[in-house]
């Protein structure tokens, strides 16, 4: 069970990290579409079982498939004319199923339209760089996840024992990644992040991202030093690496493309190239998008990330305001 301080902290975390848009998606609205329409006939589709759906929640999710696109860019119909056409789409019926937990979970039609945009569209894919980050889990998983995460950011502790969970249900088809985006609001974020790299080069990456999370009310420089020999690590070569250039580079690299990637707050996840919404029922809509994901790739192996550009993206300037966690540390 998850503490009541944990659990409030990543409620808080889902509803600062769910992102509102009134974007129709996948693209544009289907050419029939009319978004001003007072009345939708009810929609019945084979193989999408709607029977758990209230009358009001069948209406909703009857116009949802009337008007969003199908999510196959060489069918531009609607979801519904997708799936009772049969088109040569395999993500139209899970889609549509995937709609009807939306509207059941009580999401509001901006949210539901964002879920949908950012599962489906094409263009929401985005090439993450791996290089040498820490990874665990299949590599040759068909769901790739990789983690922005904070070590002193409270929600990304309370969001960790949810995420290893999920990879532990899924062994075998699920690979792990981290990325360390350490936000200025912490006052010892950058250290965490350079302690756990710094780890890394002794093996113990993993053993210290733990340690981290478990220790994250206490955590000062003094108690990075304790756990760090606890973990048994070569105090003389981790204090070297904690201030050496290659750990300092590769924290900020991973910072950098956070930044590219316009993070916002911490944890932001990616699976498959896909950011995932947060919300309020983050375990329950985790288990169903690695499902999902399972689903449509067949079980095969997840795409290799794109290979680096010869010349580096520059990072887009800093805003005036820091990137926020959610909930601030108090």
């Amino acid at each position: 069970m998850l503490s009541f301080r944990a659990a409030s902290a990543l409620a808080l975390f889902a509803f600062l990290n769910t992102k509102l848009t009134t974007c129709r998606s996948p693209g544009e609205s289907a050419a029939d579409a009319s978004p001003t329409r007072s009345e939708t006939k009810d929609v019945n589709l084979s193989g999408v079982d709607t029977s758990s759906l209230t009358s009001r929640e069948k209406s909703e999710w009857s116009r949802f498939v009337s008007e969003l696109r199908s999510p196959c860019a060489d069918q531009p119909v609607s979801l519904a004319q997708c799936v009772s056409e049969s088109r040569a789409c395999k993500a139209c019926v899970p889609a549509a199923k995937a709609l009807a937990k939306q509207v059941q979970r009580g999401r509001t039609r901006p949210q539901v339209e964002a879920f949908y945009k950012a599962r489906f569209a094409a263009d929401q894919i985005k090439n993450i760089e791996l290089e040498d980050s820490p990874s665990k889990g299949n590599p040759g998983a068909p769901v790739l996840l990789v983690e922005f995460a904070d070590f002193q950011c409270p929600a990304c502790r309370a969001a960790r024992p949810l995420v290893e969970e999920a990879l532990k249900k899924h062994d075998g088809q699920t690979r792990f990644v981290f990325k360390n985006f350490p936000l200025s609001i912490h006052q010892y974020g950058e250290k965490l992040a350079r302690s756990a790299r710094a780890a890394q080069q002794q093996g113990k990456f993993w053993e210290m991202y733990a340690a981290l999370f478990d220790n994250q009310d206490r955590i000062s420089p003094q108690v990075v030093d304790e756990l760090a020999k606890g973990l048994g690590l070569d105090m003389a070569k981790f204090a070297k690496d904690l201030e050496s250039e290659a750990v300092a580079d590769a924290v900020s690299r991973d910072r950098k493309q956070g930044e590219r990637l316009d993070i916002q707050s911490t944890p932001t996840l990616y699976i498959n190239g896909r950011i995932f919404p947060s919300t309020p029922d983050f375990a329950e809509d985790l288990e169903d998008w690695i499902n999902l994901e399972v689903e449509l790739t067949g079980g095969a192996p997840a795409a290799a990330p794109a290979p680096a550009p010869a010349a580096s993206v520059p990072a887009p300037a800093p805003s005036a305001a820091p990137a926020a966690s959610a909930p601030k540390k108090p």
